[in-house]
């Protein structure tokens, strides 16, 4: 079992970029010229490594190796963004990886990208790039080649070498737990579970009851042994639900217009533990969008886009008009599930304003309502 905090520090310790692995200061996938970029290296580096595994590290400075941390990012159908654009998509796997010096919402980001025989290439174009595209790492650059791919082994014995060393051990893990339930999450309610006797989860939120079922809050949720953090909001609640070879996460969304707010249930994720030492997770989407009167929406949507050109041109705000800057993002979505497809990009477009306004839960907002539509897109 391998420690992904470990790993990621022996990446950067061994080697500086190269052609099995790949870092990044962040990613941005709510643009297609975002979306291409992070495809190309994809393809790139399982092109260049079909025999072992490839990573791209996301919240690691590029000059300096300095890990300054990403948002968590959840997004469990990043696979289906590869799968849509590549074909012979490699599997990936993105994992959220707390580091101690970081701030509870900051993770670096891991992409896990796995061996495989055939040559990847672009099933159709996006942004600059065109279809029947393929590319291979040279050094440390994504480069377009044409013709056949050749199969290689270069990397083999050493990134095996730096998984070997970047196995769990028992100190690591008890370090894990204290680390979370001491130093970090001492001011909430805290738990933790062990599976097959080989898995440690630990979880910590602001519990609630409501008719007999306990919500959570600010919840954070890790499996200590690989150091990954499953999941993290400041806003969403959630229902945890464990028995003996399972962990259940169900995760619910507010929404509501005019003071009126109604929590849905947005996606469960399931961790299924094995006697082996291997686990899987798989996901269910369970979002069901409210729908509300058009007349009513067509208020709300041109109310919005009047506060977005306020901030877009800096005119001055009222104290009422800032508070509801807080519930725009959310409105923004409502708006686009129920067939106001110019909602979407207004708020993508509007990102810059959101995440310098004073109210820092207004860019929370803006990326809890990022997350969710993703999730929808390729669902």
């Amino acid at each position: 079992m391998i420690n992904k905090r470990l790993l990621i520090k022996n990446l950067l310790a061994h080697h500086d970029e190269n052609s099995f692995y790949d870092k990044k200061r962040q990613l941005n996938l709510h643009t297609k010229e975002g979306k291409a970029k992070f495809l190309k290296h994809i393809c790139a580096l399982s092109n260049s490594n079909p025999a072992n595994n490839a990573y791209i590290l996301v919240g690691v400075e590029d000059e300096t190796n300095e890990i300054v941390g990403d948002d968590f990012f959840d997004d469990s159908r990043i696979q289906n963004l590869v799968n849509a654009y590549l074909e012979n998509p490699p599997k990936i796997q993105y994992e959220n990886i707390p580091f101690p010096n970081l701030e509870k919402s900051k993770v670096v980001g891991l992409v896990t990208i796995k061996p495989k025989s055939k040559a990847s290439f672009f099933r159709k174009g996006i942004h600059t790039i065109s279809a029947n595209t393929g590319f291979v790492r040279i050094g440390s650059n994504s480069t377009p080649v044409a013709g056949k791919i050749q199969y290689s082994k270069l990397n083999t014995e050493t990134v095996i070498s730096i998984e070997n060393n970047s196995r769990n051990s028992i100190k690591h893990t008890l370090e894990g737990v204290l680390d979370f339930i001491q130093n970090r999450h001492q001011n909430l309610d805290y738990n933790y579970e062990v599976f097959k006797e080989l898995f440690v989860v630990c979880w910590a939120g602001i519990t609630k009851k409501v008719k007999g079922i306990t919500y959570y809050s600010r919840v954070d949720i890790e499996l200590i042994n690989e150091q990954v953090k499953l999941f993290y909001s400041a806003q969403d609640d959630v229902v945890i639900y464990f028995d003996e070879n399972s962990f259940t996460i169900t995760e619910y969304v507010a929404l509501g217009i005019n003071d009126k707010t109604t929590y849905y249930p947005l996606e469960k994720v399931v961790i299924t533990f094995f006697d082996n030492g291997y686990y899987k997770i798989e996901s269910e989407m369970l979002f069901n969008p409210p729908q509300y009167n058009r007349k009513l929406l067509h208020h709300i949507y041109n109310a919005n886009l009047s506060l977005l050109k306020k901030l877009e041109t800096n005119q001055y705000l009222t104290e009422r008009e800032k508070a509801e800057i807080e519930q725009l993002p959310s409105a923004l979505m409502i708006c686009y599930l129920n067939g106001f497809e110019d909602s979407k990009q207004k708020l993508i477009e509007a990102k810059p304003q959101l995440k310098s306004f004073e109210n820092s839960l207004v860019y929370q907002s803006f990326k809890d309502v990022m997350r969710v539509l993703r999730k929808m897109k390729y669902n």
